[in-house]
């Protein structure tokens, strides 16, 4: 079986974040192209490793589910936002409705609960190492593609320009996606609703307890809630039999009457973001 980092040659902070992947492990060369870039391979913890450069955008790459016997894809992106701030970020691929930028319309990728709370974890402990305060570390919630049927994760230097080339922030990224290959920790998995679509009461609640979040079904996504949409998120975490957490502060009034209908429907464990407090 196979784990893969994949990056973006048009991509700034991926370029940048490839960077520190290849001169702090000690990948090596294959004879092999993919998509006309070299293909960089390591043996770790018995599992084959392989590093794959692509062109054009991450998010329409669904051609990486014709790769044989792959386990796991992590990501390294950037992450853009109107307000530029300073962040790290990690987050699932998949569409809750169409798919406007990569993927399948109502389809998202299986979400990796418990690699992605180790990136979490270990880009905020690398960007207090490196002194990047400026910077916050968050979940995103699930969007844009590709929609895989494979367990996948974005890892990602937002926002603008000036930190995708930042070669600390580069290295932050570069640590969290090993942090990610390298995942065997078992904690509780979760599927989050509400909050906004960088979610801080999720983060800290990931941090601080035995919680892993995949799925993140923010409130401005409620307009597309159904049962269906949520039964597909929770069948769609590799760890079985998440719980829900709901941002219950995060989630507007005029919104919690339509989520209470919804989780009538469904059968799983519900606890408040309060309860971890």
């Amino acid at each position: 079986m196979l784990k893969l980092i994949v990056t973006s040659k048009d991509d700034a902070a991926s370029t940048n974040i490839a960077t520190h992947l290849l001169e702090n492990h000690p990948f090596t060369e294959m004879s092999e192209q993919f998509s006309g870039h070299p293909v960089y391979h390591w043996k770790l913890q018995n599992k084959e490793i392989r590093f794959l450069t692509v062109t054009g955008e991450l998010a329409y790459h669904q051609d990486l589910e014709e790769i044989p016997d792959v386990e796991l894809i992590v990501f390294v992106s950037r992450h853009e936002s109107r307000d530029k701030k300073p962040i790290f970020s990690v987050h699932v691929p998949g569409n809750f409705f169409t798919a406007e930028f990569g993927g399948v319309s109502r389809t998202v990728s299986i979400a990796p609960a418990n690699a992605m709370r180790d990136a979490l974890k270990e880009m905020t402990k690398q960007r207090d190492l490196l002194g990047l305060k400026d910077f916050t570390v968050y979940y995103e919630g699930t969007h844009h593609g590709p929609s895989l049927n494979i367990p996948a994760v974005f890892v990602e230097i937002g926002s603008t320009p000036t930190e995708w080339i930042n070669p600390l922030a580069g290295e932050v990224v570069a640590h969290a996606a090993i942090a990610a290959i390298e995942s065997t920790v078992q904690v509780e998995g979760a599927v989050g609703l509400g909050g906004s679509h960088c979610n801080r009461r999720l983060t800290s609640i990931s941090l601080d307890s035995d919680i892993a979040f995949g799925h993140i079904i923010p409130s401005y996504a409620f307009k597309w809630l159904t049962p269906e949409l949520l039964n597909h998120c929770v069948s769609r975490t590799l760890e079985t039999n998440p719980i829900l957490v709901l941002d219950w502060k995060g989630i507007d009034r005029k919104d919690r009457g339509k989520l209470q209908k919804v989780l009538d429907k469904v059968p799983y464990p519900v606890r408040r973001v309060s309860e971890f407090r």
